[in-house]
C-alpha cells in the first residue's frame, strides 16, 4: 500500500491541486481543458506543474483498454517543514488514480445546503484541495436524501452544486452564476460559455427557484436535469434536452444511449 509523508503539505494543508476526469475508450477527451485548468490553479498556488508530456504518457499507459471511468489526478507542493509558509525548494508531488463511472440518474432531487461557501476571490475558480466545505454540504445532501446540493456564498447567492456547476433556463437563455468571489470553474461550464449555450451572471435564489428549467454539469456526468429543491419542482424541459444534445455533439461520452461501465486496470 502507497504512503503518504507525514510531512505533505497537501495531507497537512489541502496545499495542492486536483482533476476528476472522465474516460472514453482509452482516452480523456477533456483533457486540454483540464490541464489548463491544473496549470491555472497551480500557478496561482506557486506549484510547479510536471512536464504536459510526461503526465500524459503515464495516463496514457493507465487507462490504455479501459472503456469507460474516472481518473483522477492530485498535485500537491510536496513535502515541508511545521508551519504554513510553503517552503522554497519543495518538490511537488502528483499521483493517478483510476474509478468506476458513477451512476447517471435521470434527474436530479436538489437539496439547498445549510453550509456556505466563503468568499475568497483569491482561490475562486481554481480546483484546490481545500474541499471542507463541500464535505460539509455533501452529509447534509446524504442526510436529506438528495442527489446533489445547492450551494451559496456567504452572502447567500447561489454558487454551485457540491460537485457540479449550476445552470438556470429563464425561457430565453442558459444562465451560470459568476465565479469570481468563490466556486470552481467547471471544465464542462468553460466550454458552455465559449460555445454561447450558457451565460455568466448574478443569480439570486428566487431566480433560480422561479426558473423554468434547472440543471447541473460536470465533466464526469455531463449534463443532468434537476427534478426538485425543496417544493419546487420541474419537469422535462426541451431545452435541457437541447442543450444535452449540442453537449453530445460534441462529446458523444455523454449520449443518453452512452451506458456506464467500470473502470478496468
Amino acid at each position: 500500500m502507497d504512503t503518504v509523508p507525514f510531512a505533505n503539505r497537501g495531507l497537512n494543508y489541502g496545499d495542492g491541486v486536483f482533476e476528476t476526469m472522465r474516460i472514453h475508450h482509452g482516452a480523456v477527451p477533456l483533457w486540454p481543458r483540464h490541464l489548463a485548468r491544473l496549470r491555472d490553479g497551480a500557478t496561482r498556488l506557486g506549484i510547479a506543474v510536471p512536464s504536459p508530456a510526461f503526465i500524459e504518457a503515464r495516463i496514457a499507459e493507465l487507462i490504455a483498454g479501459v472503456e469507460s471511468g474516472v481518473l483522477k489526478l492530485l498535485l500537491t507542493r510536496g513535502e515541508g517543514g511545521r508551519g504554513y509558509a510553503p517552503p522554497a525548494e519543495a518538490v511537488p508531488v502528483w499521483t493517478l488514480a483510476l474509478h468506476p463511472l458513477p451512476a447517471t440518474p435521470a434527474a436530479l432531487r436538489l437539496h439547498s445546503c445549510e453550509t456556505r461557501l466563503a468568499i475568497q476571490p483569491a482561490l475562486a475558480g481554481i480546483k484546490h484541495c481545500n474541499r471542507l466545505e463541500q464535505v460539509l454540504a455533501r452529509a447534509e445532501v446524504e442526510r436529506a436524501g438528495c442527489e446533489e446540493g445547492l450551494m451559496c456564498d456567504t452572502d447567500g447567492r447561489p454558487v454551485c452544486a457540491t460537485a457540479a456547476n449550476l445552470l438556470a433556463f429563464d425561457g430565453r437563455r442558459w444562465r451560470t452564476p459568476v465565479l469570481a468571489r468563490c466556486g470552481v470553474a467547471g471544465v464542462l461550464r468553460g466550454w458552455l460559455l465559449e460555445q454561447g449555450l450558457l451565460q455568466e451572471a448574478v443569480l439570486s435564489m428566487q431566480e433560480v427557484a422561479s426558473a423554468e428549467a434547472l440543471a447541473l454539469c460536470n465533466a464526469v456526468r455531463g449534463i443532468l436535469p434537476v427534478a426538485t429543491l425543496g417544493a419546487q419542482r420541474w419537469r422535462a424541459h426541451p431545452a435541457t434536452t437541447e442543450l444535452q444534445a449540442r453537449l453530445a455533439m460534441a462529446y458523444p461520452m455523454f449520449s443518453c444511449s452512452s451506458e456506464p461501465g467500470e473502470a478496468r486496470p
